[in-house]
């Protein structure tokens, strides 16, 4: 396929802009579209756009391409051969809503559990909970559970918010950045402009990550850690900062728990948990008189070390003395991690001393007074300008939940927690635990759930289990014993957990933009398998399946029936305060896409759609007291749904005249002033609370009135989490409910509630010489997941992927550049081209993720160089880990949160003795393609056969 496109053509005669929302990557970036005759002809960055300012990738710029596709699907379908298949008729949308409404109702009147709804990379989360509350399934969550949901759900347990959308460095004043496990795909343009801010002062940016591309190619120091021990190394910087005393004492005292006392009663049934007064406030000890008091006694001060007597008889100890002596300790010297991370003990002593360096002798004051939420006024706000950022590489492996909490720790020990110079909260957070809704299960047929399904366990007591205590609610068991912080649920474990029926099966498996046939599951080959599996009745093991995607994936092939949704040109969209919001932290921001141009084909967008089947099985808050649906589409729900009175999908521009922001009532007009605006609303946060707001009065103050919270939320940030201690207690048989005998171990081991590093799930058992290199995958900068394959422009950047082996380890296999190796894992075999790479560590392979593809799909040729060349390494990993040897598979998963731990795959490589075959392997059955050949030459929308 060729495609020439410009923006000299766009100019050439009347042209019409319309700024709306980039869908590109997630990063949701202000675009400018160029219109010529009804076609798109030109995409730009809009430079009054909060977030980018402008600035677009070449994602972004090839938006043409992906609105233009040929995989495009064009009406709904309806399968007519085996599953995977790819064989579907065409039919008209009343039958295809007639159908999924007969399917639909008939599990709601009987057992709602039996739904399962799961979505994959939409952008309106928070509508698609709210349909699946409706519903009354506990069977819904998003694809956060096979992304970083370790990352996510360990920020907020420990400070109320986490890296990315939860904040940002402060990129005009931080004097060290510090990066861990950041691909180029994710927030790439904020973070693009970030370091050329930092480059610009000449701030140091420090790299870690197996592979030097993208954002650690241009780092001052890369670090090439081995896969799955970051969290050994942040502990070894905590142990030098401990050691050379160079913390933040006050900071610690005024706002985090390190004051609080833990109980000391190794026979009781509240060991490790924090001693408490009668109101359940806390308690401390006074640092001069050792008297025990409320932590919120006004001018207490607090100790942080020794050891002191309860009224009730019991020993305490304050969280700072468990926490130091624990990381004190010589195993987490950098001497005693060198080996496992392969980073030398002189570095990591010298960047623990360029931390302290950036932090207490580069200070930044801002003339700011300020008042705290204990009513104390500060003439200033001080700084600590060391700003970390860090995303799924350390996240997706089965350490990645407290190796997230230790780098939180490491930034609360320093100081630099919103404060300048420092990571920033971006509104609406900081959301601590106390503010956050607990998870919501139970099923009744024709009912609504009582709440949300997703929320934050306090502990035991709030997991989804049956009466027994021990069976999981939910088909992918979140919040049970097997994932019980699972804040984000299991998106990956559906599947699989429906073909087994454990706990049970399900009759409706209902997926949105989730390509789980393909790069979305953890095993690509058993997914398909079961998908397309029978029972001993010639039935499919998941009766039915339902599917939306605006393009003709893999996933699409093994669906029952299809509801083509839009490109995102040409739909509403809400990026809101209720889910995935733009804001940047100086400012609230939300943002809307609208259909810039009209479908040229029989499409609906998926949320309209959604809300017409809400309608048709009238599910509670669709239907008005006649029956008749309460949305007309998508974009009257943005306008008039209210979550609560006056909160609403939208902040901007409320209230019947609109002059109201954040809380007010619907007002008629406001999708139009959102377009007016370039498609984005922004408020400014006010200069007294811009900073240290999870302590500030001000913010508190300011969040409340503009509805991002109902009234002032406590946030002391949690070092020590009692939570996990809780889970401990269960497991050693001192509280209810109690886990099965099978999971104590390893909740004993891994549920530590100061952060903690255990080696790899999959290490365990697993000989070094059978299996020697980690392998992983990288984001490319010009793909996002597996969307740019169809994309004429980006798929000259990355039409295959190689697999990038150290260049030692080619010696030792006899590699040459270009050569097709075997790659094995315990879980399968794989054929790949390799490339000699040395800007990697020594014992770790890579390739570009979502490059290859399954033949047939995304209406490329079956012989694409995707299918025949490109690759994936999710045929080597598996959903559950390798035999034990004590009769049970433990899921390869992180068993705090059950994320995807799918960064710790462990290979051998070897040279595939015949070279002369040029293609990948496994190579999957071509399936057909719906939407037929793609032409050879797409141009300004119009399509040429060749």
């Amino acid at each position: 396929m060729k495609q020439t496109n410009g923006p000299h053509e766009a100019a050439d005669g009347p042209t019409g802009i319309r700024k709306t929302t980039c869908y590109m990557c997630a990063c949701r970036c202000g675009i400018d579209v160029h219109l010529k005759d009804g076609k798109v002809h030109y995409i730009e960055g809009n430079r009054d756009h909060p977030i980018n300012k402008g600035v677009l990738c070449a994602k972004g710029s090839a938006g043409i391409m992906q609105h233009y596709s040929p995989a495009r699907l064009r009406k709904p379908l309806l399968r007519t051969g085996e599953r995977g298949s790819g064989e579907f008729r065409e039919i008209e949308w009343d039958e295809a809503l007639g159908l999924a409404t007969e399917w639909l109702g008939a599990v709601r009147r009987s057992d709602p559990r039996k739904l399962a709804f799961f979505t994959g990379r939409d952008q309106s989360q928070s509508t698609t909970g709210w349909w699946a509350q409706q519903y009354g399934t506990p069977n819904y969550a998003a694809h956060g559970g096979f992304c970083s949901v370790n990352m996510a759900a360990a920020g907020i347990y420990t400070m109320g918010g986490a890296f990315w959308e939860f904040g940002a460095p402060d990129w005009d004043r931080t004097e060290l950045f510090m990066i861990f496990g950041v691909a180029e795909d994710h927030d790439s343009n904020p973070i693009k402009m970030g370091l050329g801010k930092l480059k610009a002062r000449g701030v140091k940016v420090i790299g870690v990550n197996p592979v030097r591309t993208g954002y650690n190619a241009i780092a001052d120091e890369w670090l090439g850690i081995t896969p799955g021990t970051d969290g050994l190394l942040i502990l070894a910087l905590v142990h030098e900062l401990l050691r050379t005393g160079k913390i933040d004492v006050d900071y610690l005292i005024r706002y985090t728990n390190a004051p609080w006392l833990v109980i000391d009663d190794p026979d009781g049934a509240g060991h490790g948990l924090f001693a408490r007064d009668e109101d359940g406030t806390p308690l401390v000890a006074s640092r001069g008189t050792g008297e025990i008091a409320s932590s919120a006694t006004p001018g207490i001060k607090p100790a942080l070390k020794g050891s002191y007597e309860l009224p009730d008889g019991r020993r305490a100890t304050p969280v700072f003395e468990l926490l130091a002596g624990k990381y004190i300790s010589p195993d987490y010297a950098p001497a005693a991690v060198a080996d496992r991370t392969g980073i030398e003990a002189s570095t990591i002593i010298r960047i623990a001393a360029e931390i302290a360096d950036a932090a207490f002798e580069r200070e930044i004051t801002v003339e700011q007074p300020w008042t705290d939420m204990k009513g104390e006024r500060h003439d200033r706000m001080i700084g600590r300008p060391v700003a970390f950022h860090a995303m799924r590489g350390i996240s997706a492996h089965s350490n990645g939940f407290q190796t997230a909490r230790a780098l939180h720790m490491l930034q609360i020990l320093v100081g630099s927690i919103d404060c300048p110079g420092g990571f920033r909260f971006k509104p609406p957070y900081p959301r601590p635990v106390a503010g956050q809704p607990r998870p919501h299960g139970g099923a009744c047929a024709d009912t609504a759930l009582a709440g949300p399904h997703l929320g934050y366990p306090r502990g035991p007591e709030d997991l989804l289990l049956e009466a027994d205590g021990e069976t999981a609610q939910r088909i992918d068991k979140a919040f049970s014993w097997d994932a019980p912080l699972s804040a984000h649920g299991l998106m990956h474990m559906v599947i699989s957990n429906a073909h087994a029926r454990d706990p049970y099966g399900i009759d409706v498996l209902f997926m949105y933009m989730a390509n789980m046939a393909w790069n979305s599951s953890m095993n690509s080959t058993s997914v398909m398998k079961m998908l397309t599996d029978k029972d001993a009745a010639g039935e499919y093991v998941i009766p039915k399946i339902i599917y939306s995607d605006a393009y003709s994936s893999e996933m699409v092939a093994f669906a029952d029936l299809i509801l083509p949704d839009t490109t995102y040109l040409e739909r509403h969209d809400c990026i809101s305060l209720l889910d995935r919001p733009i804001s940047e932290p100086g400012a609230m921001c939300d943002s809307i896409r609208w259909p810039v141009v009209e479908p040229d084909r029989d499409v609906r967008g998926f949320q309209s759609v959604l809300l017409d089947l809400g309608a048709r099985l009238k599910l509670p808050g669709m239907t008005d007291a006649e029956g008749k649906p309460v949305y007309r589409d998508y974009a009257d729900y943005m306008v008039n749904h209210q979550r609560k009175p006056g909160i609403g999908p939208l902040s901007g521009w409320r209230g019947a005249d609109g002059s109201k922001t954040g809380r007010g009532e619907p007002n008629p007009d406001q999708l139009q002033r959102y377009i007016d605006n370039g498609g984005f609303s922004e408020a400014h946060v006010p200069a007294e609370a811009l900073y240290f707001k999870h302590a500030n009065r001000a913010w508190s103050d300011w969040a409340i009135a503009q509805g991002l919270q109902d009234g002032p939320v406590e946030n002391i940030f949690q070092l020590y989490l009692e939570p996990l201690r809780k889970f401990q207690l269960a497991a050693e048989g001192r509280i209810k409910p109690q886990p099965p005998e099978h999971h104590r171990a390893r909740i004993g081991t891994c549920f530590d509630p100061l952060p903690v590093w255990y080696p790899p799930f999959a290490d365990d058992g697993l000989a070094d010489e059978a299996f020697p290199l980690h392998a992983i995958t990288q984001r490319p900068a010009a793909m996002y997941h597996s969307w740019g394959s169809q994309n004429a422009w980006l798929r000259q950047i990355h039409g295959e992927n190689a697999l990038y082996v150290p260049g030692a380890v080619c010696d030792r296999a006899g590699l040459e550049d270009g050569d097709w190796a075997l790659l094995t894992s315990p879980s399968g075999e794989i054929r790949a081209p390799i490339r000699r790479m040395d800007a990697v560590n020594g014992s770790t392979v890579w390739t570009w993720n979502a490059i290859g593809k399954r033949s047939g799909a995304w209406a490329l040729d079956t012989d694409a160089p995707e299918a025949t060349r490109g690759f994936l390494l999710n045929h080597l990993i598996d959903e559950l880990l390798p035999p034990k040897g004590d009769g049970r598979r433990w899921a390869n998963s992180d068993p705090i949160t059950g994320q995807a731990a799918w960064f710790d795959l462990r290979v051998s490589i070897r040279k595939d003795p015949d070279q002369s075959g040029g293609e990948s392997l496994p190579r999957a059955k071509p399936q057909k393609n719906p939407v037929g050949a793609a032409p050879s030459t797409v141009s300004h929308g119009r399509e040429r056969a060749q």
